[in-house]
């Protein structure tokens, strides 16, 4: 084996950094517009994943994307309760007190009964990632 000085380490090190990407790692995007099924006029729900928790009072945990066209909105009430985060876009949401507005990178939770009216009220694709908590 050949001697590795401290010049042939910094150059290694160097080539081997130009091959990794810079930046942050980034969450699984949503798949296309037309994924999933139609829950209000322009709005979709594409269903992932679904397994067991370790939480107590919970037995289940499922993954979803609540995909907002502009001007698209819903109203229901919380089936359960939930974990929110706004992956794409913007939706200005009331959950009973009042409007806020959740932008790219916002997390906020939601209890079970809560009332939720969500609107894309920004100009692009608007994607609410939900972490439903399902107890047993």
């Amino acid at each position: 084996m050949k001697h590795l000085n401290r010049r042939h380490a910094l150059l290694s090190i160097a080539v081997a950094s130009t091959f990794v990407p810079a930046g942050r790692a980034a969450a699984q995007s949503s798949g296309p517009a037309t994924e999933g099924r139609e829950i209000a006029p322009g709005v979709r729900r594409a269903d992932y994943t679904k397994r067991e928790t370790m939480i107590p009072n919970y037995k289940t945990v499922l993954m979803r994307d609540h995909i907002y066209q502009p001007g698209a909105n819903t109203s229901s009430t919380m089936p359960n309760d939930m974990v929110c985060h706004m992956l794409e876009g913007e939706l200005t949401v009331d959950t009973g007190s009042g409007d806020n507005v959740y932008k790219k990178g916002d997390v906020w939770s939601c209890a079970k009964g809560m009332p939720e009216r969500s609107k894309n009220t920004g100009s692009t694709v608007a994607i609410m990632r939900i972490i439903d908590l399902l107890p047993a």
